[in-house]
């Protein structure tokens, strides 16, 4: 691996701490985004059953939302409707706001992401154009250097390779995980409708008890 790094020459160092980013940022949203992480399965169901007669406590309300970012909205609705003159509109508000906070959770990085799979190629061209500029300069009126015509074309095809190799499964894993993140967003605007429909009742009784 050291040999092909010194034949590939210094335009291969910016590939590499490409490789090291887009390696880093996917191996945390692979964690990160995973299901049970970020939509736990039963939450939603017990959560509707903890405030079937009335809403939870401050505390339940406030480990709900450090449980994960569907449960970040959730105790967002629960909040929204212990306030004083809620309505369904405040309400659906209140679960918005927490919501938009959420997606920008979950797209944590992948920008990052999207920018190697963009720029990978480029830094490879770059390392081509490099390896074209050794090759023209080991021509000279005597004939050619064959040392310096080998290591421009390695300089050339290495980096053009590395580029490749970097910017694909970059941009591979840049749309699976958008689709993922586009996916929980569906999930959670669902979720929000049901509490949202659940609280409703809870809300005309506060009126109705203000009243």
């Amino acid at each position: 691996m050291l040999s092909i790094v010194e034949a590939a020459g210094w335009p291969i160092w910016p590939l590499i701490l490409c490789s090291i980013t887009a390696l880093g940022v996917v191996l945390e949203r692979l964690s990160s985004l995973r299901t049970p992480r970020v939509i736990p399965p039963r939450l939603l169901d017990e959560a509707l059953a903890v405030s079937a007669t009335a809403l939870p406590p401050a505390d339940t309300v406030d480990k709900l939302e450090r449980n994960s970012p569907l449960g970040a909205v959730l105790a967002a609705g629960f909040r929204g409707a212990r306030r004083p003159h809620a309505s369904p509109e405040s309400l659906r508000e209140d679960m918005e706001n927490a919501g938009r906070a959420v997606m920008h959770g979950l797209q944590r990085y992948l920008n990052a992401l999207g920018t190697v799979a963009s720029a990978a190629p480029l830094l490879g061209l770059l390392g081509t154009v490099v390896g074209l500029i050794e090759i023209f300069g080991s021509q000279t009126g005597g004939g050619g250097n064959p040392l310096l015509l080998a290591h421009g074309i390695s300089v050339a095809l290495y980096n053009t390779a590395f580029g490749l190799i970097i910017a694909v499964p970059s941009l591979m894993f840049y749309r699976y995980f958008r689709g993922r993140v586009d996916d929980f967003g569906i999930e959670l605007v669902q979720a929000a409708r049901r509490l949202a429909t659940h609280l409703q009742p809870h809300i005309e009784s506060g009126r109705a008890t203000r009243g």
